[in-house]
């Protein structure tokens, strides 16, 4: 019997782990890792190149419109293309990334990246990370997963994650990600929350491995134990 194609919806927080666990889970599984963040850093991206202000919903609405975004699964994640150009390394860089936190906020934009978004995971066998997946992208996912962990651990986990920035400079990472809950949990569209049939997961006392084996039983609950076999 084949296994039916699930959709399944990772949110959660700015450094909970949604990136690492949604693209292990999607080897593991077989299935394709769309990862929503890299749509909103390239677009933000493009912004920088342009010199087109982050503040802008209308200029930003337009260049939304207007680029071209791939997503291409490998081994090690998702190659991201950008009007045919790899920027897979530079979306990840510390500009990028803070521009694509005011880029995301914007009504107009999200309206296009969210319907890009369902277009490319309609056909299932998809696990999609974001911060609106489950109740916005995809409100009817199979399966939706809220991960979540202290704020402290959280910041911890970024410093270790990107060596240009300092040990001591932990207390300013952590600021800038309470801030950043701050401004997903309270905009006005598609807000920061988990889902009310989302299985939520408290990773702060948790390896990466642990919570992708907690989601992988998760899914075959979900499947059927033969169907995965």
């Amino acid at each position: 019997m084949t296994a039916r194609r699930l959709v399944i919806a990772i949110d959660g927080p700015a450094g909970s782990g949604k990136s690492t666990i949604a693209r292990q889970l999607a080897s593991r599984l077989g299935y394709v890792n769309l990862e929503s963040g890299a749509m909103y850093r390239a677009l933000a991206l493009k912004a920088l190149d342009d010199e087109i202000s982050v503040y802008d919903e209308n200029a930003l609405r337009e260049l939304a419109e207007d680029i071209t975004i791939e997503l291409i699964p490998q081994e090690d994640g998702n190659r991201v293309l950008l009007d045919g150009r790899d920027v897979s390394q530079r979306i990840r860089d510390a500009d990028v990334t803070a521009a694509a936190s005011h880029v995301s906020v914007h009504p107009a934009v999200r309206q296009i990246m969210v319907a890009r978004q369902r277009a490319m995971g309609e056909v299932g066998g998809v696990v999609m990370e974001g911060r609106d997946i489950g109740t916005a992208v995809f409100p009817k996912a199979d399966i939706k997963i809220f991960l979540d962990a202290d704020a402290a651990v959280r910041a911890e986990r970024r410093v270790l994650q990107d060596a240009s920035v300092a040990p001591q400079n932990a207390q300013r990472v952590m600021a800038e990600i309470v801030a950043r809950d701050r401004r997903d949990s309270t905009r006005a569209t598609s807000p920061l929350v988990a889902a009310p049939d989302a299985v939520v997961i408290d990773s702060t006392h948790k390896s990466i491995q642990e919570v992708v084996d907690e989601i992988e039983r998760v899914v075959r609950e979900k499947l059927g134990e033969a169907e995965l076999r």
